[in-house]
């Protein structure tokens, strides 16, 4: 076993958030499809978390350093956080069309559900963490059609 060092050196630099956006909503459809709510509501949670990074990133309101890591810590935070962070961010830049739900469908989310018995999710929280993904999913085909070359 590595050490902490030796791991984070494996770890494929720069983030590409939307990217990990993407394939994390297809694997947590694939799985919703199939009832598999546990781990689909935690690849919701991160497929949101790392659309809305990227949406950040793409639009300069979340400045990255070198190696493309969240320069603010602020911006290191998982979903249930991040969610508000980029509500407050969209409305400090005039920004409507990026608008989110107020009600932050992700309040309960957590990354440490990774650890939790199964029984422990229902379908509902499931369902409104993918209504949440979706809206993501629109924020990022926003920002890309804005963003075109």
């Amino acid at each position: 076993m590595g050490t902490a060092n030796q791991l984070d050196s494996a770890i494929v630099e720069p983030p590409d958030f939307a990217d990990a956006h993407q394939r994390h909503w297809e694997d947590a459809n694939l799985l919703y499809d199939h009832a598999k709510w546990a781990n689909a509501a935690y690849l919701l949670g991160f497929s949101a978390e790392c659309g809305l990074k990227a949406a950040m990133q793409a639009l300069d309101w979340m400045p990255v350093d070198a190696k493309g890591k969240p320069e603010k810590s602020e911006h290191r935070r998982h979903i249930q956080d991040i969610w508000s962070i980029f509500e407050d961010l969209a409305r400090d830049q005039l920004s409507a069309r990026f608008a989110l739900a107020r009600a932050n469908p992700f309040y309960d989310w957590s990354h440490h559900n990774r650890y939790a018995n199964r029984c422990h999710v229902d379908p509902a929280t499931v369902r409104r963490y993918r209504k949440g993904t979706q809206a993501v999913t629109r924020i990022m085909n926003l920002v890309r059609m804005d963003h075109r070359p």
